[in-house]
């Protein structure tokens, strides 16, 4: 069975694509399953050198979202699942051909999803979710300002904040990606210098940010802020974090949010399910879907991390495994 392993820390040119032993038969409330495509996220990436907040031990192989099918059932199991086109989620381990999990790792793919749209639905959508209803209490009518917003997260912070009916403004540091922007749903797109963004045209304007990308925009994305708006931490592709200007803070009301939506399932479960029954409603009313820019096969995966390093994909990418 071919899977993608990594034995040390060290980048992308740590990973080794191996032909190893079956994993495990299913036990009690397990199932395997016979991936079809799996996703590569940015912590998947991040994960290959120690960067990222949660850290494998070695070895490990990347992936934390996919699609496949059950082949097998362990006891406990209901046997009618066998054959069942499945979303897959994990923190990590999906970048194989076969993969033995606990059943509450796997459900139904929702509505119509390709292969491709279902193993990159979750991380994004759920993040955008727990993100923008459970933490930013975004509401119909309000001004939402996504940061990088042509990465999957952006992508699918877009196509939220439109099925929510928010007015969305989308902000990039890259002028061809604007179409696609648009295209997502975005009602206007702002393209921003990376070194020395530029806000100003948004002071005072906006309710919630969206933002996975910190670094210099930090400053200038709280200055759109309107009275009592909120600021969604996501993550930092722009680099360290930065200090917040706690005056800006007070003086306007503003709520400083993170958001892990992941950590938020595993410690409320109840929720986390409510969360995810939230978001294949809205796959299957055909008012979500990821953008899909890159598909690899399995053997040209390491394609789709250096990509992703060097800021070149707009939406999600995914590895064709079966």
């Amino acid at each position: 069975m071919r899977s993608w392993i990594v034995r040390e820390l060290g980048g992308i040119d740590a990973l080794r694509l191996v032909d190893g032993p079956e994993p495990a038969a299913p036990g009690a409330g397990e199932v395997t399953v016979a991936m079809r495509a799996t996703a590569i996220n940015y912590p998947d990436l991040l994960m290959l050198s120690g960067g990222y907040q949660y850290r494998p031990p070695l070895p490990f192989t990347p992936g934390m979202e996919g699609v496949g099918e059950v082949i097998a059932v362990g006891d406990g199991v209901a046997p009618g699942l066998m054959g069942t086109r499945v979303i897959v989620g994990g923190r990590t381990g999906l970048l194989a051909e076969r993969v033995t999990l606990p059943l509450e790792s796997v459900r139904p793919v929702p509505g119509a999803l390709s292969d491709t749209q279902a193993a990159g639905f979750t991380v994004g959508a759920l993040t955008g979710w727990v993100g923008l209803v459970a933490r930013g209490r975004l509401v119909a009518g309000e001004h939402l300002l996504v940061l990088g917003a042509s990465g999957g997260m952006g992508l699918l912070a877009i196509g939220m904040g439109v099925a929510l009916g928010a007015r969305v403004t989308a902000a990039t540091s890259a002028p061809a990606k604007k179409a696609a922007l648009l295209e997502a749903g975005a009602h206007q797109v702002i393209v921003l210098d990376r070194e020395a963004p530029d806000l100003a045209a948004l002071k005072d304007q906006v309710d919630v940010v969206y933002d996975p990308v910190g670094g210099p925009l930090v400053r200038p994305a709280i200055r759109t802020l309107r009275w009592r708006g909120r600021y969604l931490v996501i993550g930092f592709v722009g680099g360290a974090p930065v200090r917040l200007p706690t005056n800006l803070v007070l003086l306007r009301g503003i709520e400083i949010v993170g958001v892990r939506a992941g950590e938020a399932g595993r410690r409320d479960p109840a929720a986390g399910l409510r969360h995810r029954q939230a978001i294949d409603r809205l796959a299957a009313e055909g008012r979500l879907r990821p953008v899909v820019q890159k598909e690899v096969g399995m053997a040209a995966a390491p394609e789709i991390f250096r990509a992703m390093a060097e800021g070149k994909l707009v939406g999600k990418a995914v590895v064709r495994i079966n």
